[in-house]
């Protein structure tokens, strides 16, 4: 195991915001955590990085980035006749997995294609997309504790699993590192979801009248790519704000108004109204807007994006004044999905 240090991040984060770490160790082997922790790594400041595609750093980071590179993708059980049970290591990127799984025949996660980050990262964000979270397919995880260096099971109803949130981004934040992730899948007669955005639009114009999980992974990888752009030539970490969660009153409140405004069903609280952020950002005019090196992409509202040199404290401007401009206008404060540094 080495430590490099005075190492530039700018590669190692999709926005490719020029910054340094005062050290970097790369993790593959779990024992490696060991010496880590003997190393009094974890008792200083540190960052555990996964593909880098939900972080902002808006300046250097004066402390050890630890790059989660567990591999491993395999079946490791079955239950009943129609599902099985994968295992990911936590360094796995999360596309790889999702194609690992249609190669297999594995149902469940095929809507959550193209999603930028590692297997690690997913139940820890509770990732999401086009009707599906990673919650609805979650078996456990193992989490290494890096006070005691013991590795602990979480199973789903201890990962508090909330919108785009679980108990490692709250009471549980900082103390474990995710080595593994397991998720339950189908290997037959698998249930499609592609009643949400514009799945069925996609499969129609491909002529699909009987669709597979292949062919819905497929329209998701076209729709993404359609609204979303590639990090390797444009720099962003996808969307950067929630969608927020309001009262059903407020909801209906601005619905008066703005009649064309989105509204969903949130959960099982049926109190509560999913909105749509990018659709309130483009309402307030920054679509497609640019300031300097930086701006909010053309295609999709919710993505702010680096032409290129912008540093984090400029994406994090930008950012704010897209936030006063919502919460100015409809009174909503949007929440950062990205994690600011």
């Amino acid at each position: 195991m080495h430590i490099a240090t005075q190492v530039r991040l700018d590669t190692y984060n999709t926005f490719g915001v020029l910054c340094q770490a005062d050290r970097l160790v790369r993790v593959s082997q779990i024992n490696e955590l060991d010496g880590l922790r003997h190393a009094n790594i974890f008792a200083a400041p540190h960052l555990i990085l996964g593909g880098g595609s939900n972080v902002l750093f808006r300046s250097r980071f004066e402390g050890t980035v630890i790059l989660n590179r567990l591999e491993g993708k395999q079946v490791v059980g079955s239950l009943g006749s129609n599902h099985i049970i994968v295992q990911f290591g936590a360094g796995e990127r999360w596309h790889e997995c999702v194609k690992w799984c249609i190669d297999q025949g594995f149902g469940g996660i095929e809507n959550l294609a193209l999603i930028p980050g590692t297997a690690g990262a997913a139940p820890l964000q509770n990732i999401g997309a086009y009707g599906v979270e990673i919650k609805d397919v979650f078996h456990s995880l193992d989490a290494y504790e890096k006070s005691t260096g013991q590795i602990h099971v979480f199973e789903r109803e201890s990962c508090a699993f909330g919108y785009r949130e679980s108990v490692f981004k709250g009471s549980l934040r900082n103390r474990f590192l995710i080595t593994a992730v397991r998720l339950m899948l189908t290997s037959g007669q698998h249930q499609l979801r592609l009643d949400y955005g514009d799945i069925q639009r996609v499969l129609a114009q491909e002529n699909v009248a009987h669709p597979t999980i292949a062919h819905v992974a497929k329209a998701v990888e076209s729709i993404r790519r359609e609204k979303l752009p590639d990090p390797a030539y444009l720099g962003n970490a996808g969307s950067f704000f929630k969608n927020p969660i309001v009262a059903k009153g407020l909801a209906d409140k601005l619905l008066q108004t703005n009649p064309t405004m989105p509204v969903y069903e949130s959960g099982h609280d049926g109190g509560l109204r999913k909105l749509a952020a990018g659709w309130l950002i483009e309402q307030c005019g920054w679509k497609g807007k640019r300031v300097g090196q930086v701006g909010v992409h053309d295609r999709q509202a919710l993505v702010i994006v680096n032409y290129g040199g912008a540093t984090g404290e400029e994406i994090w401007a930008l950012a704010q004044q897209v936030q006063a401009s919502v919460r100015q206008r409809f009174g909503i404060l949007l929440e950062p999905e990205v994690n600011i540094l």
